[in-house]
């Protein structure tokens, strides 16, 4: 029996957290797109043997992360509050995650998710609304198509209706239950929009599209595939 999908999803605050992130290939470099993407000012940090050209021309677009050509110390975990493994050792992203763990730090392991304590989903952002993904690390390339998909689908608009509904909240009196009740009949409107309600023929279309690109994950040499993403 398979086992359940036990993730509770969080948003964080990540103005005060530190990264740190092990390994200078593309793997790290999709991890730190991944952080400068939703907070630019991110405190990061990053250590490898090896930085890659394409990590290295993200580094001097983003001059603030720190950077340590070097093999991993332990006491590059000092105050650190997440870490990410991006190295191709396993052994080594195995010994870094105990490390870490003894510090009660949380770990995300690239492709490893028996070494996870967490994931990176993948994120819808339209204004200051976010939506994350997460197929619980068992296809990280279903959730990109998923976040692909929504980012188109959603209105450009939302974040003006975001604001008006934040401004008339505050002007709501009452207990919590009254102001709840006002802007339920506030949103309701929203359950008849077009891009939540979607055809039943645009719901296929999406579906056929992920099955082509599962199917063509198995029929291209892992090379190929490993090109690609």
């Amino acid at each position: 029996m398979e086992q359940a999908n036990t993730l509770f999803p969080v948003f964080l605050k990540t103005d005060k957290a530190k990264f740190l992130i092990v390994g200078g290939g593309n793997v790290g470099l999709e991890k730190a797109e991944t952080l400068i993407r939703q907070n630019p000012n991110v405190d990061l940090t990053i250590v490898a043997l090896e930085i890659y050209p394409k990590l290295k021309a993200f580094l001097d677009q983003h001059p603030q992360i720190k950077t340590e050509i070097r093999a991993f110390q332990e006491s590059d975990l000092d105050a650190m509050d997440f870490v990410i493994t991006a190295t191709n050792d396993r052994t080594i992203n195995a010994e870094i995650k105990s490390l870490a763990n003894q510090r009660n730090i949380l770990v995300n392991a690239a492709d490893q998710p028996e070494l996870c304590d967490f994931y990176l989903g993948s994120i819808v952002r339209k204004g200051h609304l976010k939506i994350a993904i997460s197929t619980n690390g068992k296809s990280p390339v279903l959730a990109r198509r998923m976040r692909e998909y929504l980012e188109e689908a959603l209105p450009e608009n939302l974040n003006e209706s975001i604001s008006a509904l934040n401004e008339y909240r505050n002007t709501l009196k009452g207990d919590f239950n009254t102001k709840l009740n006002k802007l339920n009949k506030a949103t309701q409107v929203l359950r008849k929009e077009k891009f939540v309600r979607k055809k039943p023929v645009e719901i296929f279309i999406l579906f056929l599209a992920f099955m082509i690109g599962y199917f063509i994950s198995f029929l291209m040499p892992i090379q190929k595939i490993q090109s690609i993403f």
